[in-house]
Formats: structure tokens, sequence, C-alpha cells
């Protein structure tokens, strides 16, 4: 095989790789609303106990939640743009996303606040993760990606 970029991914590579950067994005507008959130803000969607959950996430865990989005839209326009880089990134992405839910469910009991259909997005999004791992992986053997 050689080693330069197939000329034609097919027309799934770039559905999967559009889709991926709206995901993604998606993301990042969440992340920048629940950061820049005001108290008023908060309390017009929550009641106190979310409300104190929320505000009581060390700067680590919102910084994992940071790493995760980040790396995610890097590797979702590194797919688009053809560039291998984009597995190192959504690897990045997948642990950014297990450290901020280790916390919220294991370390800040995440379950006793938001209760079990709480972990459904969580679970979403984790298997979206590991689905471009695995698809930017693919599309690197395929050579659609360099």
């Amino acid at each position: 095989m050689s080693d330069e970029l197939n000329a034609a991914p097919t027309t799934t590579f770039w559905v999967v790789g559009g889709a991926a950067l709206i995901w993604n994005l998606l993301g990042l507008f969440l992340y920048y609303m629940q950061v820049t959130a005001t108290p008023d803000s908060l309390a017009a969607v929550y009641n106190d106990a979310e409300i104190a959950f929320i505000t009581a996430t060390p700067a680590w865990a919102t910084s994992a939640y940071a790493i995760a989005v980040v790396t995610g839209v890097a590797g979702s326009l590194f797919l688009l743009l053809r560039r291998s880089w984009a597995v190192p990134m959504f690897m990045t992405s997948l642990a950014g996303i297990v450290v901020q839910n280790g916390y919220a469910f294991l370390l800040a009991g995440g379950f006793d606040v938001w209760g079990m259909q709480a972990i459904v997005l969580p679970t979403i999004v984790t298997a979206i993760a590991v689905a471009l791992i695995w698809y930017s992986r693919r599309a690197k053997y395929r050579k659609w990606i360099s």
C-alpha cells in the first residue's frame, strides 16, 4: 500500500466528519454556557441541590470538560482536514470525558443529585467518543487521513 492519501474518501467520511464537528461544537457551546452561567441563570433552570453541585465542581473537573470539548472539536477538524492528528485528539477527548464523568458520578455523588436518568447523556457522549476514535483509526488505516 502507498503512504499517500486515497484521493476519494467515501461520502460517509464527510458526513461523519461534519456530524462530529457539529456534535463537538454543541459540546463546546454547552461548556461555554456552563462556565459563564450566572446564579440567576442557574436558578431559572436548576433546583438548589443541582446548583450546589454545579458550583462546587472543582477546577480540575471543569478543566477535564474543557479538554474534552476542545480536543473533540480539534479532532473533528483534523478529520475533515484529513490529518491523522484526529486520532490522538479524539483519544484525549475521551480521556477528558472519563475524568469529568468520574468526578461527577464516582467522586461527587452525581446520582444522588441528578438521579439515575443522568447517566443517559454521559453514556451517549462516551459512546460517540469511542466511535470517533474507532472511525478515525479506520480512516487512517484506509489512508483517508495521513
